[in-house]
């Protein structure tokens, strides 16, 4: 089992509260991943992303799509068959899955559409203007207090 603490990161840096969870998340989280559906995730720009997911056998009706708390949820519920078909053969899985993304701050999923079986997540970085990097002048600071000396200087001649 693996432990880390974080306790030196808390005392060095203030807003990193979500990244050491992330990170804490992870390392405890269960070694043995779900495999199904298979995904992948694609840098298709500088800060845009595409997760592409395969549900063939799935209809857009039957998928869900969804956003909370900084976690893109997909989901997938195939109606129940009516017992007409007769398989020889299964091997295209369509049973119900879901299946978690952990989203980066100011990461925002932008559309998704189904295509070829498969669902094509499109998602983009935006850096709000309050973090992008600004300039700031610097004004020369101009002497304030001779003036007041003189008038002093004045009133003690009068």
């Amino acid at each position: 089992m693996r432990n880390l603490d974080f306790a030196p990161l808390y005392r060095a840096t203030v807003g990193f509260d979500r990244i050491a969870d992330l990170m804490d998340r992870v390392l405890t989280s269960d070694v043995a991943q779900p495999t199904y559906p298979p995904y992948n995730i694609e840098k298709t720009a500088e800060d845009a992303y595409r997760i592409s997911i395969a549900v063939a056998g799935f209809t857009p009706d039957e998928l869900g799509v969804e956003v909370k708390d900084g976690t893109l949820l997909v989901t997938a519920r195939k109606a129940p068959e009516d017992g007409a078909k007769t398989y020889l053969h299964r091997g295209i899985a369509t049973r119900a899955f879901e299946r978690r993304f952990a989203l980066a701050d100011h990461v925002r999923v932008t559309g998704a559409a189904h295509e070829h079986g498969m669902l094509h997540i499109d998602l983009v970085r935006e850096t709000p203007e309050a973090l992008k990097p600004r300039r700031i002048e610097i004004a020369s600071a101009a002497p304030k207090a001779a003036p007041v000396l003189e008038a002093k200087a004045q009133d003690a001649t009068h």
